[in-house]
């Protein structure tokens, strides 16, 4: 029982350093310590007095212990109320989570900026940290460094911070020019094992990867007189599949060819990420990318990751589902093109500002104004495609719109198996939606909302559809357990309140 205390002090502890935006070294730095005994605080591996947490709470302005364990964290929604104002859209989370994976091919420093402080990011922060790369937030927390050592200790991987993000499963593309053996945890928590990662195994083999899985670890092989002879023909068009062969390729001696590889945001981003690292990529935004790869990289780099377009999208939907009239500023219109051509089909007032660069260079921006419409249910379905089609993590988002369309919308969630069950959870706010099967919801409009109290589904997209659906229902509505919004948004409910909605963030006692 006192090993479990010392736990849940350890994670109180690291979520308030990760708050205030301090790496362990900084921490200990405060408190007289070493980073090891902080890491084994935070670990729950080192018994702690009264006096050392009363010092960290000093330290991290936070109360660390108050009447036991926080729990979870919830949100009580005040809904009814109209948006105003202007917001504008932070940095891409699924480009950041590539970039810091990216990070291990560099010997040398590298910078991001304005990158997402998000949970998904603060887990592989923990993994890198873990491994040896030092990482800490300047700017005043805006940006973020990361310097890797000259050796990575793979043996001292933070594995319970690794089973809580999919994204470590981008480390096999680094890690097989670092070393010729490792083991990964499971990626994301999966028990599948070797299945899970397939899709990338027919590309990553062709470098030499082998691995196999046993109890919970991913076993990695290199065999370095493999190499590709011939184009990778992906067998699947995943965003984090091509992220991975991209990794694989940048410090390959040689020039490689992908073929069906996604040309998504996060994989545009990760071009840009590789060509300031040196790498050539050509083929940038097509399905087929020739990368020039370079054996060794060494040198400190600077870059700016473009905004998220699935953000824009739920700000987009938060205005359209509240009936509101708002200006989403900094927008990726490139990502967001089919999709506001389904919602002018439907209806939607809104105009654009001229077309201007992100700090990326590359990515093409507008401020979009969305005003109070009429909607009508689209002609066709709706469902996802590769890029340049509807994107996938933007589909949910049309439940909601459909939901205050007239009209009946047919939505096919094809690509993941049990996402559109939960839609459904709209109905307990008074959605009329029905399951026609695990893919397909059928979505009846106009709907007259109503508050409800609910537990949060585990789908990320789904949970903010819901979070939306409480902003336009009158009365007060209660969100329970909310991890997995923040696993992809920082600090939605305050940025939401700042442009009109009444959202308080709390804890059971």
């Amino acid at each position: 029982m006192a090993d479990d205390y010392l736990v849940r002090i350890g994670k109180l502890i690291r979520d308030a350093r990760q708050h205030r935006g301090w790496t362990q070294t900084q921490l200990a730095e405060a408190l007289g310590t070493s980073q090891s005994a902080v890491n084994r605080i935070e670990r729950g591996n080192q018994n702690i007095s009264l006096e050392m947490i009363a010092r960290i709470g000093e330290a991290l302005d936070s109360e660390i212990v108050s009447l036991g364990y926080a729990g979870p964290m919830h949100l009580r929604v005040v809904g009814g109320r109209r948006l105003s104002g202007a917001i504008d859209v932070k940095t891409s989370k699924n480009a950041g989570v590539a970039l810091l994976c990216a990070s291990l091919l560099n010997k040398g420093r590298t910078v991001l900026r304005r990158v997402a402080r998000i949970e998904e990011v603060y887990r592989l922060l923990e993994v890198l940290q873990s491994i040896g790369v030092r990482t800490r937030w300047i700017n005043d927390g805006v940006d973020l460094e990361l310097v890797p050592p000259a050796e990575l200790d793979m043996a001292a991987i933070d594995a319970e911070a690794a089973v809580r993000t999919r994204s470590i499963i981008m480390f096999l593309g680094p890690l097989l020019h670092r070393m010729d053996s490792f083991k990964l945890p499971y990626a994301g928590g999966c028990d599948l094992g070797t299945r899970t990662i397939e899709p990338h195994m027919i590309a990553l083999r062709r470098f030499g990867l082998d691995i196999a899985a046993t109890e919970g670890l991913y076993h990695a092989q290199v065999d370095r007189a493999i190499s590709p002879d011939r184009p990778i023909v992906l067998t699947e068009r995943g965003d984090t599949v091509t992220e991975n062969a991209l990794l694989a390729a940048a410090r390959h001696d040689g020039v490689t060819v992908i073929r069906n590889a996604s040309s998504n945001y996060m994989v545009q981003d990760l071009c840009f990420f590789l060509e300031a690292l040196g790498v050539k990529v050509e083929g940038i935004g097509t399905t087929t990318l020739t990368v020039h790869g370079v054996p060794t990289i060494d040198v400190d780099v600077d870059y700016s990751p473009s905004e998220d377009p699935v953000e824009a999208m739920s700000l987009l939907a938060a205005a359209v589902v509240t009936e509101s009239e708002l200006t989403v500023r900094r927008v990726p219109i490139e990502f967001l093109e089919i999709e506001l051509a389904v919602l002018e089909e439907m209806g939607l007032d809104h105009d654009r500002t001229p077309e201007y660069f992100a700090d990326n260079g590359r990515t093409r921006l507008v401020d979009l104004t969305v005003r109070p419409s009429k909607l009508e249910a689209p002609i066709d379905k709706i469902h996802p495609m590769p890029f340049p089609g509807l994107n996938i993590d933007n589909v949910p988002f049309f439940a909601a719109i459909a939901a205050v369309a007239s009209g009946k919308t047919l939505i096919h969630d094809w690509v993941y198996d049990n996402r559109a069950i939960y839609l459904t959870d709209l109905n307990r706010l008074g959605g009329r939606l029905q399951l026609l099967d695990p893919h397909r919801v059928l979505v009846e409009g106009p709907t007259r909302w109503r508050a409800a109290e609910m537990m949060c589904p585990p789908a990320l997209r789904p949970a903010v559809v819901v979070l939306l659906a409480m902003m336009a229902a009158e009365g007060t509505s209660v969100l329970r357990n909310v991890y997995v919004i923040n696993r992809g948004y920082e600090d939605l409910a305050e940025r939401l309140n700042s442009i009109g909605a009444q959202i308080e963030i709390f804890r059971d006692i």
